[in-house]
């Protein structure tokens, strides 16, 4: 067995045994919301695994860490203060989830928590091949890489400061935020979320193997548009804020950062 495989597999032992007790806490505080929160910390666990098991120069596993560590105790206590801080109201998404499972539900749900560990190693194999390369020195690549890092995680940072910042306005309440980055695209906290996921894989182009990092931005694209991302908020915006989040949608793109268009005439095709 290489030494990747083992190291991969070992992450997906743990991760598992830890998010199937963390699906006997979701049951017993009956919040299944709380896995969005340790999803995002256990990045920066297997980063961490990573950086002290593998055996490739040790200041480039020293800055890969630091890179996912950062990131991931961001948005996980981001994740945590808005989960915590609705409890025991839980997100809609995973409202809607006890209505489209309630046929077995308990036991799907537990697959959910499950699959989601196992995204974390298969999302993780950015900082695997950083911690196996033994070359010495950065490549221009990951200070690219890190570059870029930087100015995505400030992107998403400020996108969630500008949507916080709304909603803690009692005068907004049931409206839609389209001030600052959400002028410009309906979801500017997932673009800068799939933009830090390149940045990780720009770094890892740099080691041998490195093109196997495209999973993660790959995988979080298809997922942020397809799937539990903007599908489901969308769904969600539009049951809580209605024919003001149809405007919203005709005249702001939905991931991309660009200039809104004018909205349409009353009674206009």
């Amino acid at each position: 067995m290489t030494t990747a495989l083992l190291l991969a597999v070992s992450a997906l032992a743990g991760l598992a045994a830890a998010f199937a007790a963390l699906y006997a806490v979701a049951r017993r505080i009956d919040n299944y919301g709380i896995v969005d929160i340790a999803w995002s910390y256990a990045f920066g666990v297997i980063a961490l695994f990573y950086a002290l098991a593998g055996p490739g120069w040790f200041p480039r596993r020293l800055v890969f860490a630091a890179m996912m560590i950062t990131w991931s105790l961001r948005l996980g206590t981001h994740l945590a203060i808005r989960v915590l801080g609705h409890h025991p109201v839980e997100d809609g998404r995973y409202q809607q989830l006890r209505r489209d499972w309630a046929a077995g539900f308990a036991a799907k749900m537990f697959g959910f928590f499950q699959l989601q560990a196992a995204s974390v190693v298969l999302l993780g194999v950015a900082p695997l091949v950083a911690a196996l390369n033994p070359a010495t020195g950065f490549h221009p690549l990951e200070s690219a890489g890190l570059a870029l890092w930087f100015v995505a995680v400030a992107g998403e940072a400020l996108a969630d400061a500008q949507l916080a910042a709304f909603k803690r306005n009692p005068a907004n309440r049931g409206g839609v935020c389209a001030v600052g980055l959400w002028r410009y695209s309906r979801h500017p906290n997932y673009f800068f979320e799939w933009l830090i996921w390149v940045s990780y894989a720009l770094f890892a182009f740099g080691s041998p193997g490195g093109w196997l990092a495209l999973i993660g931005p790959a995988a979080i694209l298809y997922l942020l548009l397809r799937v539990t991302g903007i599908p489901l908020t969308e769904e969600q915006s539009l049951r809580s804020r209605g024919e003001a989040y149809r405007r919203y949608q005709e005249t702001t793109s939905a991931f991309l950062p660009w200039f809104p268009k004018k909205p349409r005439a009353a009674g206009s095709e």
